[in-house]
C-alpha cells in the first residue's frame, strides 16, 4: 500500500503543478462566472452576446474538465489507499495505470501552447500545377481531411468550394472545430504532391500534381486580429457554378484584397452578399494571424505577401501512389508505406 500511496503522490503532485501552470484556478473561476451568466433567462436577450458565452464556455470545459476529471480520480484512489485494505490493492493498482495514461495524454495536449493552438482551424485548398490532375488532387486532399475530422471527433464544415470543369475542384474552404484544431493542423500547411498513373489521358502516364494547403487559426473576433478599413478593397460579383435561383441572378459573392499583402479572399457559397462579406472577413484576419505568426510581426502593417507557389520544390510532403506506394514529410523524412490509409483519413502519425 505504501509503494501505491507513493505513485499516487508523485500523479497528484504533477497535476497539482500542472494547474499552477496552467493557471486552472482563474480559468475554474472563470467558468463558473460565465455558467452564472447563461442561468440567466435574459441572458438570449442579446443572442450573439450569448453565443459568445456559450462558445467560450464550450473552450473551457474542453481545456479544464479533463484536468479535474482526473484529480477526483486520484484522490479517490488516494482515498482507498489510505484505507489499508488490501483486498483493495488490485482494484487501487488499475486506477493508478488508468491515471498515469490519461495524465500522459494530457500531457501532450500541453504542447499545443502557441498563441492561436487552442483555436478552431480554417483549412483553404487550392489546386497548383498539374492541370485537371491537380484538381482532383486537391479534392482528394479535401476527402482526406474530411475523413481525418470525422474519425478524430472534429466538427468539419465546408465553407466554399469552387469545382473544376472536368474534374476535381479548384480550391475549396473548409473549417475544423474541436480541441486544439488549429494547434493538431498546423504543421500541415504548405504544398503536398502527388505522384500516380493519371486517370485523365488515354496513355494512362506518370502523373506529378501538386496542392497548396494552408492551415489558418480561425479569428471570429475582429479586435483579435484589427484590420483598417482603408487597407482593404471590396468587390462584388455574380456567383458562379451549382446553386439555387440567386446563383449567375444577384452580387451576392464577394471578394476581398488586403491591399499591403495582396491576399485576396473570396467567398460566394451564402446567397446573402453580407454573410459571404462577414465569412471572407473571418478568413482574412485568420491568414493575416498565420502569417504574422510565420513573419514574427509584431503589427499587421509590417506583413508581406506570401510568395510561396504550389509547384515543384516547395512541397511538405510527397504522395506516391506509382511505381510504389508512399507518404513521406520532406522535412522530417518520417513516411508510411499505405499511402491509401493515409488518403483516407489517418494523418495522426504525421501530426504527431
Amino acid at each position: 500500500m505504501q509503494d501505491q500511496i507513493k505513485k499516487i503522490s508523485i500523479i497528484s503532485g504533477e497535476l497539482d503543478s500542472s494547474f499552477r501552470e496552467l493557471d486552472f484556478d482563474r480559468k475554474l473561476l472563470e467558468l463558473d462566472e460565465i455558467n452564472k451568466e447563461l442561468e440567466d433567462p435574459h441572458v438570449w436577450d442579446n443572442s450573439e452576446n450569448a453565443q459568445k458565452l456559450s462558445k467560450k464556455q464550450a473552450k473551457l470545459k474542453l481545456t479544464v474538465e479533463p484536468w479535474v476529471t482526473l484529480k477526483q480520480k486520484i484522490d479517490e484512489a488516494r482515498e482507498l489507499a489510505e484505507m489499508g485494505d488490501e483486498s483493495l490493492s488490485s482494484e487501487i493498482s488499475k486506477q493508478i495505470e488508468e491515471a498515469l495514461r490519461y495524465l500522459d495524454d494530457l500531457k501532450k495536449s500541453l504542447k499545443y501552447n502557441g498563441p492561436y493552438d487552442d483555436h478552431d482551424a480554417v483549412i483553404r485548398l487550392q489546386a497548383g500545377a498539374g492541370g485537371v490532375d491537380a484538381m482532383d488532387w486537391t479534392s482528394m486532399l479535401e476527402r482526406m481531411y474530411l475523413r481525418w475530422a470525422e474519425k478524430s471527433g472534429y466538427k468539419a464544415e465546408l465553407v466554399d468550394e469552387s469545382r473544376g470543369e472536368e474534374a476535381g475542384i479548384k480550391s475549396a474552404t473548409i473549417t475544423i472545430s474541436g480541441v486544439n484544431a488549429f494547434g493538431k493542423l498546423q504543421s500541415e500547411h504548405g504544398v503536398h504532391r502527388l505522384v500516380r498513373l493519371s486517370p485523365f489521358n488515354s496513355d494512362n502516364l506518370r502523373q506529378t500534381s501538386f496542392a497548396m494547403v494552408e492551415v489558418l487559426p480561425q479569428i471570429d473576433e475582429p479586435d483579435e486580429v484589427e484590420i483598417d478599413e482603408k487597407d482593404i478593397r471590396v468587390d462584388v460579383f455574380r456567383a458562379s457554378g451549382h446553386g439555387g435561383q440567386s446563383v449567375n441572378t444577384t452580387d451576392s459573392a464577394v471578394r476581398i484584397t488586403h491591399i499591403p499583402t495582396n491576399i485576396v479572399v473570396s467567398i460566394q457559397n451564402e446567397k446573402s452578399q453580407i454573410q459571404n462579406k462577414e465569412t471572407a472577413m473571418k478568413i482574412l484576419r485568420s491568414k493575416l494571424a498565420q502569417l504574422q505568426v510565420e513573419q514574427h510581426a509584431e503589427r499587421i502593417s509590417e506583413l508581406k505577401g506570401p510568395n510561396q507557389e504550389a509547384a515543384w520544390g516547395n512541397q511538405i510532403r510527397n504522395y506516391v501512389l506509382h511505381p510504389y506506394s508512399q507518404v513521406k514529410n520532406t522535412k522530417t523524412k518520417f513516411e508510411v508505406k499505405d499511402a491509401q490509409k493515409v488518403l483516407d483519413g489517418d494523418l495522426d502519425p504525421f501530426l504527431n
